[in-house]
């Protein structure tokens, strides 16, 4: 085969003559060649969208389509019609003396980095999970870091979203959280998974228009007035217009206390959602940099001021008021932080029973007690988050199945406080923790009765083994115990938390885990490495995991699809 410059001689024209096409492989290139409208075209055989070969595919009036998906690209540029598929790769071409020269190998114009960010802002605009795990795998083996995908996705959904930020958004956080425990494959599942969500959670919603702050200078405990007064009334716009004002004048922690005390002004909102999204949303602008809090943290407002306020629902008013039971609490509540302000706390016997008791009034008591005693939100908010942990491995699968969201719920919000309270001090942040504890004896009866939480015991099989009967688990249905006490056997032989993080972590991301559980698994994960209760978070998680387990798999078989073909795999062809 001929060789000059960076061409190849491929094929003669007289190849051409019968079907105007012929396929060629030139160092290890297979390219297709038409003759249409008495020009040579060169076009790479795999079909961008599926690796389809485009060769069996039909050119009329300047457009090649493929037969598989029915894909459309111009045939002089190779540029696609159609957003699922991706352009197709174009080589030059030269006639020589009634032989066809291809250039199999021409420098492209546009980086790898610049391309897949391209396709990663397509497949967020059009909802298509091909184009964003191809757009995952392409920038993680470009070398981008995780930060620059992360910055895009959580930017778009912020402003493609008027319902503003959403499970979308936070599912996105939560697995950039879990990156650091996953295995570098089940990373970019992770980012997948994030990316695919924010997608869905845009799909058919309008954009938020975003607010202009006020102009001039403003006291910063005006502007905290002004927005929990927004809040209050449910003025999403004005609230907008101040909290954008702050993020401009003011300091991240006071910003994120705003925040948090327009959170827990009313209890609980929308079952928690409200101040996970909060906690959420901090933690993605730890990743991307605070200096994008400005197109971030506004798309909280839809929901602060939308949000249902567990005080409008009967759970919290009969048979025990307990709104008014805070509210009377809360009435103290700078005078107990006062109190309690360069003393060291030290948890009385019997603080974590108290929490899991049915006695509403001695909860709110023992709290009361504890900040005064001087007691941080931070400490308090660990010791709640325990409990609500309790009432994942404790939760009795005689329950209705969507019961398990409605511990998941308080055992979430607990998490998200714990993140807030090492942000921000003050009122706020102790209203949460309050809100968390009362959640966890409103989910009492959700432990009637109690599962027990595996004891320890002597164990025959080695770590790795329990890693693959855990592994297993999730792949039949209903093996909650099972997982349970599988997780609390390997960590009771000496098996390795982190290993057994990627673990879950695996099982997690091959699923098609709704936005529960992938929320669970990650306040788990931070649990865990938080606390000195390490056993017990891994033990409620693994718990729930196995309750949503197994799926059809329908993402993995999307990712997987990308992965081969990102490999140069023939799909078409039967292995």
């Amino acid at each position: 085969m001929a060789t000059t410059d960076d061409f190849v001689e491929v094929a003669s024209v007289d190849d051409l003559e019968e079907n105007d096409r012929t396929l060629v492989t030139t160092r290890g290139q297979a390219i297709a060649l038409f003759r249409h409208e008495g020009e040579i075209h060169a076009v790479d055989n795999r079909c961008p969208h599926m690796g389809f070969p485009l060769a069996q595919g039909t050119v009329e009036d300047g457009v090649l389509t493929c037969h598989w998906h029915h894909a459309r690209f111009e045939l002089s540029c190779g540029s696609t019609f159609d957003p699922f598929a991706d352009d197709v790769p174009t080589y030059p071409v030269e006639i020589r003396d009634g032989e066809i020269w291809v250039d199999p190998h021409p420098k492209r114009d546009e980086p790898p980095e610049e391309r897949w960010l391209a396709r990663l802002e397509d497949g967020l605009e059009n909802d298509l999970r091909l184009v964003l795990a191809k757009s995952v795998i392409g920038l993680d083996d470009a070398g981008v870091d995780y930060e620059t995908s992360l910055e895009r996705v959580a930017t778009f959904g912020a402003r493609y979203r008027d319902d503003g930020w959403g499970p979308g958004l936070t599912t996105m956080g939560a697995m950039a959280n879990l990156l650091s425990h996953l295995a570098r494959e089940d990373r970019r599942r992770a980012l997948y998974t994030g990316a695919v969500s924010v997608a869905d959670d845009a799909a058919g919603h309008p954009p938020r228009f975003v607010q202009d702050p006020l102009s001039g200078e403003h006291d910063p405990e005006r502007l905290d007035r002004w927005f929990r007064d927004c809040i209050e009334v449910r003025d999403r716009q004005g609230a907008e217009r101040v909290l954008r004002s702050a993020i401009a004048e003011g300091s991240r922690k006071r910003v994120v206390s705003m925040l948090v005390g327009a959170a827990t002004d009313h209890r609980y909102l929308d079952v928690g959602h409200t101040v996970d999204f909060l906690n959420k949303a901090c933690e993605t602008l730890d990743h991307v940099g605070w200096e994008r809090a400005d197109d971030l943290l506004p798309a909280l407002v839809p929901g602060l001021a939308s949000a249902e306020r567990s005080e409008e629902r009967s759970s919290w008013r009969q048979p025990v008021d307990l709104a008014a039971l805070l509210d009377e609490s809360f009435e103290r509540l700078p005078a107990r932080i006062e109190a309690g302000e360069g003393d060291e706390w030290t948890p009385p016997e019997g603080f974590g029973e108290t929490l899991l008791s049915e006695d509403p009034r001695g909860i709110v008591a023992t709290l009361d007690e504890a900040i005064e005693d001087g007691a941080s939100a931070a400490r308090l908010a660990d010791r709640v988050a325990e409990a609500a942990a309790v009432r994942i491995a404790q939760f009795g699968t005689g329950n209705e199945f969507r019961d398990w969201n409605t511990v998941h719920h308080t055992y979430t919000y607990a998490n998200a406080v714990c993140g807030l309270a090492r942000r921000t001090e003050g009122e706020g942040i102790y209203r949460a923790v309050y809100d968390g504890a009362v959640n966890v004896y409103l989910d009492r009866f959700l432990n009637t009765p109690p599962t027990a939480v595996p004891e320890p015991r002597e164990v025959g099989s080695d770590p790795e083994t329990l890693l693959s009967d855990l592994s297993e688990a999730f792949d039949e249905e209903g093996e909650v115990n099972r997982a349970g006490r599988i997780v609390a056997d390997y960590l009771d032989s000496g098996g390795d938390p982190e290993a057994l993080k990627r673990t879950l972590g695996g099982a997690l991301l091959r699923e098609d885990s709704n936005f529960h559980t992938l929320q669970n698994v990650e306040a788990a994960f931070e649990q865990a490495g938080r606390t000195g209760e390490e056993r017990l978070h891994l033990i409620a998680t693994a718990r729930y995991l196995a309750a949503h387990t197994p799926t059809r798999r329908e993402r993995e078989q999307t990712f997987t699809i990308a992965t081969r073909l990102h490999r140069g795999e023939k799909l078409h062809e039967t292995p």
